[in-house]
């Protein structure tokens, strides 16, 4: 399991990086995002390329660069992300193949491209979208929520969202929710989540807010292994297991309304 780390510190991604973590990720997106997500409580980053370059400069591990969703600026976006160093660009609020060839075009072969499918077009297209050169596709919850008009932020892991989705990407490395300490996590424990990307057969995730608070004070190079031992303890489960899983998770999800987490 890959795990991706939102940070602008250079000094936390360094040690991210050398505690097991595979890369890096620095957020340029919040055109328009301040006025979509207003009243949800989401994270809004508000990195620049100045991060990026130190947080190249501190890691020698991957560093992605989410930009802006595709437009007019995408061109100039990805430009300066490759020459700041970043190894993949991530567009987000995909909706169709269009805007995926656009990012393609400007990437131009030069570092890797992935995709966020986070509006129900792109769920309804993914099949289309996911048969492009991408280097991930990532099915992000929180703007999937909102996009559909809905309260569940967890509600993909089990209306068939998810699974439809990965079946999509084939070979395409897919990810899914994130995750944090493996005995933390609200209101699906992070141990539930990760089983549920070994289901899938997930090889990525995201650690965000929720990690970032958990570790304070805490030695990453304990609690990153800890996270990974977790994922891979959850790919040897038995059948009887992941079924008992499933089952706890579908409870967990039981409330009509699931708070929204990070």
């Amino acid at each position: 399991m890959e795990l991706l780390v939102f940070t602008v510190d250079p000094d936390f991604a360094a040690a991210c990086a050398a505690a097991g973590a595979a890369g890096v990720i620095v957020d340029w997106e919040r055109r328009g995002k301040r006025h979509r997500q207003a009243g949800e409580g989401t994270q809004i980053n508000a990195d620049t390329p100045a991060d990026l370059a130190r947080v190249r400069a501190a890691t020698p591990g991957r560093v992605l660069c989410r930009v802006n969703a595709a437009g007019p600026l995408t061109r100039a976006e990805v430009e300066l992300a490759i020459a700041l160093g970043a190894d993949e660009v991530l567009l987000p609020m995909v909706r169709t193949p269009e805007q995926v060839d656009l990012a393609l075009d400007a990437v131009a072969g030069r570092c890797g491209l992935g995709i966020l499918v986070e509006t129900q077009d792109a769920v309804e297209r993914v099949d289309e979208l996911a048969d492009r050169p991408l280097s991930r596709v990532y099915l992000g919850l929180n703007d999937l929520r909102i996009d559909r008009g809905s309260d569940a932020l967890f509600a993909p892991l089990v209306d068939g969202t998810v699974d439809r989705v990965r079946a999509a990407c084939g070979p395409v490395p897919f990810g899914v929710a994130g995750l944090t300490l493996p005995d933390h996590g609200w209101p699906v424990p992070s141990a539930l989540r990760a089983g549920e990307l070994a289901r899938v057969g997930a090889c990525f995730t995201f650690l965000r807010r929720s990690f970032t608070a958990d570790v304070a004070g805490r030695d990453l190079r304990v609690e990153v292994p800890r996270i990974l031992e977790g994922c891979a303890t959850a790919r040897r489960r038995t059948p009887g297991k992941v079924a008992e899983d499933a089952a706890a998770l579908a409870a967990a999800l039981a409330p009509a309304r699931v708070a929204l987490t990070a």
